[in-house]
């Protein structure tokens, strides 16, 4: 029996004005990566060993010596067979950032999915009503 190696989902954490703590990274881990229960429903069985997204998430301090107002910014980036996920989020707490992220992410995903499953069935009730 042959086993199939399809890793999920793979995260790049960026950092800009602000270290990575452990904390933040786990954090980061874990909020970003309970999005992989959506990705895992486009997984394609036939590339062994493949990823089938990457996440690149960048999170920065703006300045330095500014110490009120929305001051940290957390973008990310996924790769997704045939399409780009964008999404951008700004606050005073880095932690809302990484929240506001994911959501955000989590609504463009399922998006793309849904217009994925709608493609199919349209062309499913073209070829029905041929016959």
């Amino acid at each position: 029996m042959i086993s199939k190696l399809v890793i999920i989902m793979k995260i790049i954490i960026k950092t800009k004005n602000l270290d990575l703590s452990a904390d933040l990274k786990n954090f980061i881990e874990k909020k970003i990566g309970s999005i992989k229960k959506f990705i895992n429903t486009l997984k394609r069985e036939d590339e062994i060993g493949k990823t089938l997204a990457e996440v690149f998430v960048e999170v920065e301090r703006e300045t330095k010596h500014h110490s009120n107002g929305q001051i940290f910014l957390v973008k990310s980036r996924i790769y997704l067979p045939g399409r780009e996920i964008v999404s951008e989020a700004r606050a005073d707490d880095l932690f809302k950032a990484i929240i506001r992220v994911k959501d955000e992410m989590k609504m463009e995903i399922e998006k793309y999915k849904f217009k994925k499953i709608d493609k199919n069935r349209r062309e499913q009730r073209k070829s029905k009503n041929y016959y």
